[in-house]
C-alpha cells in the first residue's frame, strides 16, 4: 500500500532584523513555534539577514529612555506600557525580557558582522543559534552589545570559532558584505523589522503571533507544493 506521507514543502524564509529589537525577539519565538507545530508540512531554510535600527549609533550607546523619547515622542509611562505588552509576548514564545528593562540602546553593526560570518562559514544552524545567543545577551541580560567581549561570549556559547570571531572584529572584514545586505533589504520597501521575507517573494511583517505566521506559511506552502 502507498505511503500517504508527503514530503514537507521546503520554504526559503529570510529573517531580516536587527539584534536590539525586542520585537525581532517576540517575532522569532513565535516563527520557531509555527515551524515546530508545522513540521511534517514545512522544511524551513532559515537565514539571517541584517538591519539596523540606528545605523548612527555612537558605540558608547545612548540612555534607552531617552533615545526612545527622542526618536519616537514617547513618555517614561508609555515606554514602561509598551515594554510590558512585549515582556508578555516574549512570555508566550518563551523568550524571557529583562523585567528591569535596558539601561542602554547599542551600536549593533559588529553583531550583524559575526551574524553574516556564522550564515556563510559556520555549520548549520550556527547562524540561527548565535541570533539567539545575541538576543538573550540584549534582552535578557542587558548586555553592551557593541562591546566585544560581550559578542565572543555569544560565539562561544554556542561552539562556533572565537579565534575567527575574534579576527573579524579586529578589522573591517565582512563590513561591505553587511551594508550590501542591509541596502538590498532598505532599497526594496523595509523600514521596520522584523521582515520575515519567503522563498524571497511573500513578506510577513512585525512580531506577528505563532498562529499568524502558521496560516501565512501554511498558505504559501500550498501554493508552492
Amino acid at each position: 500500500m502507498a505511503s500517504m506521507n508527503k514530503t514537507p514543502t521546503s520554504l526559503k524564509i529570510d529573517f531580516v532584523s536587527d539584534v536590539s529589537c525586542p520585537w525581532c525577539a517576540v517575532g522569532l519565538g513565535a516563527l520557531e513555534e509555527a515551524l515546530e507545530g508545522m513540521k511534517d508540512e514545512v522544511s524551513a531554510e532559515l537565514h539571517f539577514q541584517p538591519f539596523e535600527l540606528n545605523p548612527r549609533m555612537a558605540p558608547e550607546g545612548q540612555d534607552i529612555g531617552e533615545h526612545l523619547a527622542e526618536k519616537y515622542g514617547s513618555t517614561a509611562e508609555q515606554q514602561a506600557q509598551i515594554r510590558n505588552t512585549i515582556r508578555a509576548r516574549g512570555a508566550e514564545v518563551g523568550f524571557a525580557f529583562n523585567p528591569e528593562g535596558r539601561g542602554r540602546i547599542w551600536n549593533t553593526f559588529d553583531a550583524h558582522r559575526l551574524l553574516h560570518w556564522a550564515g556563510e562559514e559556520g555549520p548549520a544552524g550556527g547562524q540561527h543559534a548565535l541570533k539567539k545567543a545575541l538576543l538573550a545577551a540584549c534582552h535578557t541580560r542587558s548586555e553592551a552589545m557593541s562591546h566585544h567581549d560581550v559578542l565572543l561570549a555569544s560565539v562561544r556559547e554556542v561552539g562556533l570559532d572565537e579565534k575567527r570571531a575574534r579576527a573579524i572584529l579586529a578589522s573591517d572584514e565582512l563590513a561591505q558584505a553587511v551594508r550590501e545586505r542591509e541596502d538590498f533589504y532598505t532599497s526594496h520597501g523595509v523600514r521596520s523589522v522584523p521582515a520575515v521575507i519567503i522563498n524571497d517573494r511573500h513578506l510577513i511583517s512585525g512580531g506577528q503571533p505563532a498562529a499568524v505566521f502558521a496560516q501565512a506559511l501554511r498558505q504559501i506552502a500550498s501554493e508552492a507544493a
